[in-house]
This record gives structure tokens, sequence and C-alpha cells, in this order.
């Protein structure tokens, strides 16, 4: 189905061109945020795919209250706006609050509503009021067709910038899996990005009974290409230099190296799926 067309900084949306929403899980240090960027949008700039950089200043969710959650609202958000400055690339960030909200929305382009917050109501339409655009990311407990409501909660505050993500449905426990159909049901209401990462994740699922989530990366590849030949209008993918180091979601994550050729699989897949 085609969307009207809206832009988030020098990325368009919704013109039938796949982009990349792509970075680490959590902000690890002003140095790590900007190599990633740096290094990622190269990869993009490279292959003519529009990029937004994404990194969160705060994971609220994380398993265990030991778990690193990244530097706060502040530093979080001064190395974001160095990131967007100094790489020139817009920027994706999680909020949690409707009070973190209004400074949030000062720095960077794309307001991102967490999986296990994309039904509360206020802070929906707190981000949506806020002028910014907003990635609303199904709950693995949500079916593809109630988050039709999630995106008229932000609609009808006044945001016509909003996008969809899909990263998979719990299936038993710590296990997640993706019903494929969900693109197209979703994509009927909004423009969808797929979130190849967190749908390999097995959440909470760490070896030895460890409070944190573990992941099946090799599995990327394909849930990705799948989305891409189903006909998405972006992907997500958290990506880290050194996985095993990462501070958050290390176990899902798409290693740097791999970047390029898994994009350059999907710009190909698509090209198929046109039949061009």
């Amino acid at each position: 189905m085609k969307h009207e067309t809206f832009e988030i900084g020098n990325v368009t949306i919704g013109s039938g061109e796949l982009f990349l929403i792509a970075g680490p899980c959590v902000i690890e240090s002003e140095e790590h945020a900007i190599k990633m960027a740096e290094s990622i949008a190269g990869v993009a700039r490279a292959l003519r795919l529009p990029y937004i950089f994404k990194a969160s200043y705060d994971k609220a969710n994380r398993t265990s209250i030991k778990s690193y959650r990244g530097p706060g609202l502040g530093e979080g958000l001064r190395i974001l706006h160095k990131v967007q400055q100094q790489v020139k690339v817009p920027v994706l960030t999680d909020v949690h609050e409707p009070v973190d909200v209004p400074r949030v929305a000062e720095v960077v382009d794309v307001l991102q509503i967490p999986a296990f917050l994309c039904r509360q109501t206020d802070l929906i339409v707190a981000a949506a009021k806020s002028g910014r655009a907003i990635n609303i990311k199904k709950g693995q407990f949500m079916s593809p067709w109630d988050m039709q409501h999630s995106v008229e909660k932000a609609r009808s505050a006044g945001c016509e910038r909003v996008l969809v993500t899909e990263r998979g449905a719990s299936f038993g426990y710590n296990n997640l899996v993706v019903d494929m159909r969900s693109l197209a049901i979703m994509r009927k209401f909004a423009p969808v990005v797929f979130d190849a990462t967190h749908s390999v994740q097995l959440p909470s699922a760490g070896a030895d009974g460890q409070p944190v989530s573990g992941g099946q990366p090799e599995f990327i590849p394909v849930l990705a290409r799948a989305a891409v030949a189903a006909g998405v209008d972006g992907v997500f993918l958290e990506v880290h230099d050194n996985p095993s180091a990462a501070l958050s979601d290390g176990a899902n994550a798409l290693e740097l190296t791999r970047l390029r050729e898994l994009l350059r699989q999907l710009l190909a897949v698509q090209q198929a799926a046109r039949g061009s």
C-alpha cells in the first residue's frame, strides 16, 4: 500500500525506497557513538541507502536492576546532538516518560516509543504533540491490527509522521517469532519498519540463568531478506563493532563488519521483488 511521503531530516519515508535505522542499542560513550554513526553512515552512503542513526540515552526496561541503562537524559542528548551535527544524519532515541518528551524533542528527529509502552496513551500523545516524527515499536504482546489504535492516538494528537516497527511476537517463554503477515497488515495504516535484530532476541534467556537476554544473530539476514521481500519501508538494525562486549543487547546485535554485505543483499532483494 502506498502512503503519503514525509521527511525525517534528509530521509524520505514512503517513497518506495528502502531506508535504514541503525546503531548501538545504548549510548556507551561519545567516542563510540560517533564511531558507530560514522561507520554505518559510510556504508549506507556508499550504497545510496538513506540512514537514520539510533541509540538510547536510557534503557528503562532492562531485565536486571544491575544492567547498564545508559548515560542518562542530559549527557545522552548532548551526545546525540553531537552525532547529528558531526555526522550529518537524523537521529532517533527511545523515550519512556511524557515528562522527558519536550527535552528529547529539542534534539532528536525521531521519538521512539518502546515496544513495552506501545499502548501508553499519555506517552504517545505527548510524543505526537512534540512536532517530531514517531516510531512506535509493536509490543511482543500485540496483534498487528491492534497497532492501528496506537497510530490513531498519535494522529489524533496532530502527528502525521508515524512509523510502526515489527520486532517479533512472544512465542512461549523466552522466544520470539515473526509473522510476516503482520508487515502487510500494518502497512495498510502506516509505513512499516522491520527490526531484524530484536526479532532474533531470546528475551531474558541468558546463559547459565543470567538475567540478560540471549539471541540468535545468525538469523538476522534470513529475516531481514524475507521482510524486504514482503515490502517493508525500512529496516532497523542494532549494529555494534564488538557485540560480545556491548553494554546492552550484544547477543542479538549485528557485527559491524557484516553490515555492508547484508545491506547489499537487501537492496538486491528489493530490486528483485519489484521485478526490476
